[in-house]
C-alpha cells in the first residue's frame, strides 16, 4: 500500500492549458500550484517566527552556557568565505519539500513537525544553552560575514538547527522524489545540497563538528515521525 494520504487540495489551472507539457512540469505546477495560499502565508512565517524565538533565546540565557569542543574534524576544515552563499540556501531549501506537497493534511503534518523541531531544539537552548570558541579570524577581511557574525553569535550551538533543518527537509524532499518514480539524478542532488549546507556550518565556523553531529541526528529523529495513513486511504500514482 502507497504510504501517501488521500489528497485534499485546492488547485488553480486548467487540464486544457497543459496538452502537450512535459510530465515533470505538470506534476511540479500541480504539487506547487495546491493550497497554494497557505504555502505562499505559511512557509515565510514560519520561518519569520522562528528566527524571532531564535533570537529571542540567544539572549536569553537562563543557565550557564557550555562550550562545545573542537575536534580534529574541525581542524581539518579550514575556513572557507565562499561557503558562506551555502550556508544562506537553507532558508531556500527548506521551502522546497512543503511547497510540492499537494495533499493539505500532509501539509498540516509537514508543518506540525517542523514546528516540533523548533520548539526543541529551542526548549535545548533555553535550558541547556552552548556556544563554541570563535576562531582567531580576522572578520574585517570578509565583509561578507558582517551581517551574519553581526546578528548570530556563537551561542545556540548544539544541536546545530541549521543542520537539524537540512537534514529534515532532505528526509522529507527524498520521500517526494521517490513517488515520482526512479529518480537518482534528483536523490543524489538533494543528498548533495544537504550535505553541502552541513559542510557549510563548519566551513564559515559557525559550528563544530559535535554541533553537526547532534542536529543530523536530531533532524532525522523528527524527520522519522511520519503522517498515519489513513485507512482505505488511495494510493497515489506517478504523474511523471
Amino acid at each position: 500500500m502507497n504510504d501517501a494520504p488521500a489528497r485534499k487540495t485546492t488547485e488553480f489551472g486548467g487540464g486544457a492549458a497543459w496538452t502537450g507539457v512535459p510530465g515533470w512540469v505538470r506534476w511540479l505546477a500541480r504539487t506547487v500550484g495546491a493550497n497554494w495560499y497557505l504555502k505562499l502565508i505559511g512557509i515565510p512565517g514560519f520561518i519569520a517566527l522562528f528566527f524571532v524565538a531564535y533570537f529571542w533565546t540567544l539572549h536569553s540565557t537562563l543557565f550557564p552556557v557550555a562550550i562545545v569542543p573542537a575536534t580534529l574534524i574541525d581542524r581539518l576544515i579550514v575556513f572557507r568565505p565562499g561557503a558562506l552563499p551555502l550556508y544562506f540556501s537553507l532558508w531556500v531549501y527548506v521551502s522546497i519539500p512543503p511547497s510540492l506537497l499537494d495533499d493539505r493534511r500532509e501539509l498540516f503534518f509537514f508543518g506540525i513537525a517542523a514546528t516540533a523541531l523548533a520548539v526543541a531544539g529551542l526548549g535545548i537552548f533555553l535550558f541547556f544553552p552552548t556556544t563554541i570558541v570563535r576562531p582567531d579570524i580576522d572578520w574585517s577581511l570578509h565583509p561578507a560575514f558582517g551581517f551574519l557574525k553581526g546578528i548570530d553569535a556563537s551561542g545556540n550551538a548544539c544541536p546545530s538547527l541549521h543542520v537539524a533543518y537540512a537534514v529534515f527537509s532532505a528526509i522529507w524532499l527524498d520521500r517526494l522524489i521517490r513517488r515520482t518514480g526512479d529518480r537518482p539524478i534528483l536523490r543524489i542532488l538533494n543528498v548533495g545540497w544537504c550535505v553541502g549546507i552541513m559542510y557549510s556550518t563548519l566551513a564559515t565556523k559557525q559550528h563544530v563538528a559535535l554541533d553537526v553531529a547532534a542536529g543530523t541526528a536530531f533532524g532525522a529523529l523528527v524527520a522519522a515521525w511520519k503522517l498515519p495513513v489513513t485507512p482505505g486511504a488511495a494510493a497515489r500514482p506517478s504523474r511523471c
